[in-house]
């Protein structure tokens, strides 16, 4: 019996974890108790996705086990031991806002959780893989210190800038800089994990992930911009864009073809691994322009209002370069662009929240 363990399991990456390695063989244990239903409000639970996944993977067994609890994460892993092969930790809280609202309780998630998962996986399955979803926000705002420009519907990096054709990669310090408390508690996870690898030997791989989307994607103000601002345009709801013109930029990536991602690095693995994982150059746009491209795919207009207010620690331009990623697995290639994602996330949005008229 070969075991995959995904935390966050009723989530965005979760749930495409849970649904990719269920359909290639595995057994999967999938841990939420819906903690997004407490940062984010009703409108974000995911208590239906984990009743989809359980009525539909025989499998699939769902803990709703908070990550923190040493001894329930203990006994999990004690009871299943060396059949866990892969530990997917998405688990998190996501949040800049909500982060600097309860401190404590972000930091205990997403940092001393890290720490609870590694520690019970180096004792009762030192050989399974351990992959970390972290982020982009490890860098804090250094990205903002690039020498962008504006263009009438996108901030742009300046084309002599090494960056400029594939994106940021792994050597942008994370030192000197604001990361905001939410960045913060995930960097603390990002280099615990890598030092699981390093000091420990295990098969740890961090991926800092931009804009992760999907249709799966219970979408909140504060967390999932693409999720929401599609859930703005299919039901008429109102959408604030904090700071910098609605120009800033994120480079979109789908889950499924990050947890191929995942696939590829589980099956041969390098430990202490740290990769930028994203859209890239291949899939990336302002708030402005993905409103604009909502529009056109859709028929519905975004009622959206501009606020000075930019959240602390925002990123202005981000594109992931995800090459090393590539090198080290040269057969890995997006299977989702831009206009694809965006079409089955207004198909996803209509059927789960029904659509309004067209105007």
């Amino acid at each position: 019996m070969s075991i995959v363990i995904v935390t966050g399991s009723s989530g965005l990456i979760g749930s495409e974890a849970v649904n990719f390695f269920h359909d290639q063989g595995f057994d999967v244990i999938g841990m939420d108790n819906n903690m997004r239903e407490y940062f984010f409000g009703p409108e974000a639970s995911v208590d239906w996705k984990t009743s989809q996944l359980v009525a539909s993977l025989p499998r699939f067994r769902h803990k709703a086990i908070d990550i923190r609890d040493a001894s329930a994460i203990d006994n999990l892993f004690k009871a299943n031991g060396k059949n866990i092969e892969l530990v997917i930790h998405s688990a998190a809280q996501p949040s800049h806002d909500w982060a600097a609202r309860e401190p404590m309780t972000d930091f205990s998630i997403n940092a001393t959780g890290t720490l609870v998962l590694l520690e019970a996986a180096r004792k009762f399955s030192p050989d399974s893989v351990f992959i970390l979803t972290s982020t982009n926000k490890v860098y804090g705002d250094t990205p903002n210190s690039l020498p962008l420009y504006e263009t009438e519907r996108r901030w742009e990096l300046d084309p002599s800038h090494p960056w400029s054709e594939r994106g940021i990669d792994e050597s942008m310090s994370i030192d000197q800089t604001k990361h905001s408390i939410f960045g913060a508690s995930k960097t603390a996870a990002d280099v615990m994990v890598q030092e699981y690898g390093k000091y420990f030997g295990m098969h740890t791989g961090v991926f800092r992930g931009g804009c992760l989307t999907g249709p799966a994607h219970s979408g909140a103000e504060l967390h999932g911009f693409l999720a929401f601002l599609v859930r703005c345009a299919v039901t008429g709801r109102p959408y604030t864009v904090f700071g910098h013109k609605g120009k800033q930029v994120r480079d979109n990536i789908h889950s499924n073809d990050l947890v191929q991602c995942f696939w590829y690095f589980y099956r041969n693995p390098k430990p202490a691994a740290v990769y930028n994982i994203g859209g890239s150059r291949f899939s990336n746009c302002s708030i402005l322009e993905a409103i604009d491209l909502i529009a056109e795919l859709s028929g519905y207009e975004v009622a959206y209002s501009l606020s000075e207010n930019a959240r602390s620690g925002d990123h202005i331009w981000w594109i992931s370069d995800v090459r090393r990623f590539q090198r080290d697995f040269p057969s890995w290639a997006y299977t989702y662009d831009l206009r694809a994602i965006v079409t089955e996330l207004i198909e996803a949005a209509k059927e789960r929240y029904g659509a309004r008229e067209i105007r």
